[in-house]
């Protein structure tokens, strides 16, 4: 008899569409390798009672998770300790270069970290997203240039998200995928 593959809630709360973009590509990573997998935002997430393995993702604004997920993680902290949870973040900071901005994206925020340490979960990532200059004021690039930020656009490292989808699928003994997921 061949074992039941987990079933699997990918939750996530986006801001302009990098953590959504992200967590559609884990899902659907996910979902290759035979896993049941429900992709949710967290304003419509589902029963975690319905769910053995938990992936939980946010964009990252003023250091923090977005109030939503924050709220959830508060509201569902027992849910989410019941079951292994994987927690991303997506934010500038993993983007950023030199001496000081490698410092500041090795740090985890207080505000993260104290969500992170709430609900114990297997693994935290931090990912690049999207950083645009348009509409950033002048005070906000100047910093952003100053704490290593090389370029603005699209700062996702696909090769670092595949990792981590890839170490969460050997950690839950999920085969081979039976096709490719690709990214945006």
């Amino acid at each position: 008899m061949e074992p039941q593959l987990p079933r699997i809630a990918v939750i996530y709360a986006t801001d302009q569409g990098s953590t959504c973009e992200i967590a559609e590509f884990i899902a659907e990573s996910l979902r290759a390798r035979g896993a049941t997998v429900e992709l949710a935002d967290v304003e419509h997430a589902p029963d975690l009672t319905r769910f053995d393995v938990v992936v939980l993702g946010s964009a990252v604004h003023d250091m923090a998770l977005l109030p939503n997920v924050a709220e959830y993680v508060h509201h569902h902290v027992e849910e989410l300790n019941a079951v292994p949870v994987w927690l991303f973040s997506v934010g500038a900071g993993p983007a950023l270069r030199g001496p000081i901005g490698r410092r500041i994206a090795a740090h985890v925020p207080k505000k993260i970290a104290a969500l992170r340490d709430a609900i114990h979960p297997v693994e935290y990532a931090a990912f690049a997203g999207h950083y645009e200059r348009v509409g950033v004021s002048l005070p906000a690039r100047t910093l952003y240039r100053l704490m290593g930020g090389g370029r603005y656009g699209d700062l996702r490292d696909w090769n670092a998200i595949i990792g981590w989808t890839t170490s969460i699928a050997r950690t839950l003994r999920l085969p081979q995928p039976l096709s490719t997921p690709t990214h945006p």
